[in-house]
């Protein structure tokens, strides 16, 4: 039987939610990296960037963050909505967030603006709800060594809808021209094996596929290590608002009679 307050459709969905993002040849390890480079969470505000369910929000929650998610998917969001520990899930559009001006200690986002219609507006919105100071996660597809297999590529951004990649240097300039440094950067998927694998799963593989190759993550993580880290499938970035470039202003005094 259940334990009290869980139903047998709670733990279903509970269950669906785990195997759909830790279950995973690499959103464990990329998700888990992201938050790591976030630092201390506890009584910060996120915000997960096209965060779905809110699955990894949800994470951050329990890191002790105060989390939201926002995402244009409305099924998402209602399925997230009967997570346990779920953070405050909004309807809204990363190309304009529904946030004030340094709304969040630390914005995230997985493997999302490679979907935008308009990365760099989306990075400029990103930019401007977070606090100065702040800090910035997130991962794209860089699919680096693409132009070799040029079917697998163009078969895994038809399949899903990817309109750009982004190299660590794109991001990194992108994100300099919007006031954010880069405080490190790593790849996934590093080899051209691992990159052909990477391809292969996404070209034909669809989300069982994903699922079953978790159980080469370890193999996959391993072949990172000992890969020179200048390229790979997805890019992982940290960026911080820098405080020289957005300077607190000076409290005005005055010296009384």
């Amino acid at each position: 039987m259940p334990s009290s307050g869980w139903s047998a459709s709670s733990l279903r969905d509970q269950a669906v939610a785990y195997v759909g993002h830790q279950v995973h040849v690499i959103r464990r390890r990329e998700v888990g990296t992201l938050l790591e480079w976030a630092g201390e969470l506890t009584g910060r505000t996120v915000l997960d960037v096209a965060g779905g369910d809110g699955y990894w929000a949800g994470q951050a929650v329990r890191h002790g963050a105060r989390a939201v998610c926002v995402d244009l998917a409305r099924g998402k969001l209602d399925f997230g909505r009967r997570l346990r520990g779920r953070p405050a899930l909004i309807e809204g559009d990363a190309l304009t967030l529904p946030f004030a001006d340094g709304s969040f200690d630390v914005v995230m986002s997985v493997c999302a603006i490679e979907h935008f219609d308009d990365g760099p507006g989306a990075l400029t919105e990103m930019a401007r709800v977070l606090k100065t100071g702040g800090d910035l996660v997130l991962s794209a597809d860089a699919l680096t060594r693409a132009h070799r297999w040029p079917r697998l590529a163009a078969r895994h951004r038809e399949r899903y809808q990817v309109k750009r990649t982004y190299t660590g240097d794109q991001l990194a300039e992108l994100l300099d021209g919007r006031g954010l440094s880069v405080v490190r950067q790593t790849y996934l998927f590093r080899s051209p094996l691992a990159e052909r694998l990477y391809l292969t799963l996404s070209a034909s593989g669809g989300r069982l596929g994903w699922n079953a190759a978790a159980l080469l993550s370890p193999v996959v993580a391993m072949s990172d290590r000992r890969s020179p880290d200048g390229g790979g499938s997805v890019v992982l970035t940290h960026a911080r608002k820098d405080r020289r470039r957005f300077p607190q202003p000076t409290p005005i005094t005055t010296d009384e009679p």
